[in-house]
């Protein structure tokens, strides 16, 4: 049988991840209940506000156009839940326009009320941190942007702040600057370190979904062997009937009847078809001895033969032999996460890929080596990250550039319990001989096939 995933599998399997990559982001868009719900709970503040200075400290501001702005935002909210669905996902257009809102209405409360001389005037800064939590860099840049330009209106233009008749609150000028500095400072690195939070998290749950999907790739593949069986059990019976029938036929059809030769052919091909099943049926027991069982070499034999013959000098060196070769049950993560390692060495070397393997009565480790450019000193430690830049950003390594394949193999790898390192092999002055990547399992961690237990 062929290896779980040969070559050409898993290039259609890395061709298919950008469409999935997209997926994700389209169920990442931000819901329009969400938004509905804290303009609701936006709506019951400012109600709030406006009554208890209105009515209950009795200071006089136009409460009458507070309370029209305050009903926009409720009609709104009421537009927007009979007309869609609360499930709908907003495009970052729509979500634009729905967040450009919610910095309007509230800025133009603020001008009747004191504009930035009134303390919730910090409250501009929601929507701003919304975009960048949940919206591409253009929308939260634009959104952002609204949000500073209404700020700044609010620091020249705005009714006086409600008071107790007769009296005013009058702020220096000095003391107002502040004021929207901070508010905007607030803004501008809120948004920045939400957006980068935002962002990784992203990154991390669709690189994980990706690992997910790779597993259950492997998973299913395997127990391809097992299906077989099953069908070649349920079609048994139906085609022993056939040949059965086809062998009556032949029994009473004679030899120079013009219909003897498709009758002979009938019993010829049902029999071609009971030995095929036979096989079928077979195929799980027999793989039960040669698959479900791997080797060292073996391991590495089946992740290097589908990156041999592609320009690239594939060799396999064993550097140490202490005790028996370990053997361990098939664990389809290793597999991947090897010959993804292992492909990423070939693409980047300029003429030779070493394996090394080894073991002793401690560890099972094995080296992946190149003769490429190697890893760029000032990502070594970002090694593994979803969605980092590959090695240099020349033409050669273009083909992607997500960083989804190393974080897959490296967080496979890791489950089964596996220690991995990344560095660069000697240096010729100040050029990187190739890269080298180590990968290590305590011995019995690596024959029982089970996660090691990490701190």
């Amino acid at each position: 049988m062929k290896p779980i995933m040969d070559q050409a599998t898993r290039s259609s399997f890395d061709l298919r991840l950008p469409a999935f990559v997209t997926m994700m982001r389209e169920s990442q868009r931000l819901r329009l209940a969400t938004l509905v719900r804290l303009r609701w709970l936006s709506v019951a503040g400012q109600t709030a506000a406006c009554v208890f200075v209105a009515w209950g400290l009795w200071w006089p501001f136009p409460i009458g156009t507070c309370l029209a702005l305050i009903a926009a935002s409720v009609a709104l909210n009421i537009y927007l839940s009979i007309s869609f669905p609360a499930s709908r996902r907003l495009s970052s257009t729509a979500a634009a326009g729905v967040l450009t809102f919610d910095i309007l209405q509230p800025t133009g409360l603020l001008f009747l009320t004191g504009g930035i001389e009134n303390p919730f005037t910090v409250f501009l800064v929601v929507p701003s941190i919304i975009a960048s939590a949940t919206q591409p860099p253009l929308t939260t840049v634009g959104v952002g942007l609204l949000a500073v330009v209404c700020t700044t209106a609010l620091a020249f233009f705005h009714m006086p702040v409600p008071w107790p008749h007769g009296m005013s609150l009058e702020l220096p000028i000095s003391y107002v600057g502040g004021l929207w500095f901070a508010i905007v400072t607030t803004l501008v690195f809120s948004s920045i370190y939400i957006y980068r939070v935002a962002a990784e998290s992203r990154a991390l749950a669709d690189a994980l979904s990706a690992t997910e999907l790779v597993l259950q790739r492997e998973q299913h593949l395997s127990a391809l062997d097992g299906l077989a069986a099953a069908a070649a059990h349920e079609l048994g019976t139906p085609l022993a009937t056939i040949a059965l029938v086809a062998k009556e036929m032949g029994r009473s059809v004679p030899a120079d009847d013009p219909q003897r030769e498709d009758v002979d052919l009938l019993v010829e091909q049902s029999e071609r078809c009971r030995t095929i099943l036979r096989q079928l049926s077979s195929l799980s027991s027999s793989s039960e001895t040669h698959l479900a069982r791997l080797s060292v070499m073996s391991l590495i034999d089946e992740v290097a033969e589908p990156h041999r013959n592609f320009g690239v000098a594939l060799k396999v060196e064993t550097v140490e032999r202490d005790g028996a070769e370990p053997v361990a049950r098939r664990n389809a993560g290793i597999v991947y996460g090897l010959g993804n390692i292992v492909e990423n060495a070939v693409d980047f070397a300029d003429g030779e890929v070493i394996i090394r393997a080894g073991w002793s009565e401690s560890h099972v480790y094995i080296e992946v080596l190149d003769d490429g450019p190697g890893f760029a000193p000032e990502i070594l430690d970002r090694i593994g990250d979803p969605y980092m830049s590959d090695r240099d950003s020349t033409e050669r390594n273009t083909g992607g550039g997500l960083g989804l394949g190393l974080f897959i193999a490296k967080t496979l790898l890791e489950r089964s319990g596996a220690s991995i390192t990344f560095a660069n092999r000697a240096s010729r002055g100040r050029v990187a001989n190739g890269a080298v990547v180590v990968i290590s399992w305590p011995r019995d961690v690596f024959l029982s096939n089970r996660p090691a237990n990490r701190d």
